[in-house]
């Protein structure tokens, strides 16, 4: 089931009585969740990801704008008639009963062609809990289970109703980091085995990255990006995604673009064919540091950390927006950890160019040939 959202905006009264602007949680959201697919929303704390949510689900209602499950107008459809299924934070489970009755107690309100016997009911919550794997635990209260077990029971209560549209509201939040990591592996196992549209809402980018078709990123109620996540990651429309996305977060350096020419503190670090002449915030990646003696970039060496496949070189620039830069190089790679700087040549494509006044980025030619040329003639001269 696509959902289609055709400019929905939601706008609250304003708290502040001195202002007689509303606040607007969600801007004029346009976009077609594709059927079948798991989407992810993901942004800052108060970016409007959890309102669009509530209204894609009808918790909430639009100020302006549609809201279609396929070809049909749900805009003012109540929540029980939407055929939705909705995976809340908390997990909202009712303490008092079992696992199977929390699962099958949407089915008890079910009625005219639609009503099930309790036989029915069963058979379905079990074959549902065998699919998010806690059909052993039908028994139990919920006091009694782990929290990743409790978020499983809420995933299947959800799915029981045969939902056209599955809504996940931060799921997993309230979880450990190890057990972040296996349920959000079953998610994304359910969403592929169930075919469901699925729309699972986050502010951490590594769930939204790892498990989504395609994410959505937003900031105050705006959406910045759309694309699947490898290419929001390796092509940034603006400074707020790239730097809203990847871990470690991207090092940003102020620079100016002249004749072709970048050049940070005063060093000529690349050629950048194509993009105008002007002062520019440079984003390098963590990953796009080459460590180079002839290098164009030297940094102050304040340290190297030891990860075990990876080393990180922490050092500094005046250029630096960030309080240090860090480099992601192989453990591979060797280092003179007793140097007072070191110098990189940068990456082309983990390199990035923004306007310093719009944000917004600037395109160009990104040639790696200069870096392997340099490569070469280094490995020759040795």
């Amino acid at each position: 089931m696509k959902i289609v959202l055709d400019h929905l905006t939601k706008k609250f009264p304003n708290r502040n009585k001195k202002s007689d602007q509303d606040v607007v949680a969600v801007n004029s959201f346009t976009f077609e969740f594709p059927d079948g697919k798991l989407i992810g929303l993901l942004g800052p704390s108060g970016c409007g990801k959890s309102t669009t949510l509530n209204l894609i689900s009808g918790l909430a209602a639009p100020t302006e704008g549609k809201i279609y499950f396929g070809d049909e107008d749900v805009t003012n459809l109540a929540p029980e008639h939407r055929g939705v299924g909705l995976v809340f934070q908390n997990y909202a489970l009712y303490p008092h009963l079992t696992v199977l009755q929390n699962i099958t107690f949407p089915l008890e309100n079910l009625k005219g062609k639609e009503k099930l016997s309790r036989k029915e009911r069963e058979r379905r919550a079990y074959e549902i809990a065998h699919l998010v794997q806690i059909d052993g635990l039908m028994d139990r209260k919920p006091s009694e289970l782990s929290g990743g077990q409790q978020q499983r029971v809420a995933i299947a209560r959800a799915l029981v109703k045969m939902p056209r549209v599955l809504l996940l509201d931060e799921p997993l939040s309230n979880l450990d980091a190890r057990l972040r990591l296996q349920t959000r592996e079953e998610i994304k196992r359910i969403q592929k085995e169930t075919g469901i549209t699925t729309v699972f809402v986050t502010h951490d980018q590594d769930e939204a990255m790892s498990i989504s078709d395609m994410i959505v990123v937003m900031k105050d109620g705006v959406v910045q990006q759309i694309g699947a996540p490898q290419e929001v990651y390796d092509e940034p429309a603006n400074l707020f995604v790239a730097k809203f996305l990847g871990t470690p977060p991207i090092n940003v350096f102020e620079g100016t673009v002249r004749g072709g020419k970048l050049s940070i503190g005063g060093e000529e670090i690349m050629a950048v064919d194509g993009a105008c002449d002007g002062d520019v915030y440079v984003g390098v990646r963590p990953e796009g540091f080459i460590p180079d003696e002839h290098g164009t970039l030297s940094c102050a060496l304040s340290g190297v950390e030891i990860m075990g496949r990876d080393v990180s070189i922490v050092s500094a620039h005046p250029s630096s927006q960030n309080a240090t830069v860090r480099a992601i190089v192989s453990a591979e790679t060797r280092l003179d950890i007793s140097a007072q700087s070191v110098c990189f040549s940068l990456k082309p494509s983990k390199t990035f160019l923004f306007d310093r006044r719009s944000e917004q980025s600037i395109p160009f030619t990104k040639d790696a040939t200069g870096l392997f040329r340099r490569a070469v003639e280094k490995k020759l001269s040795e």
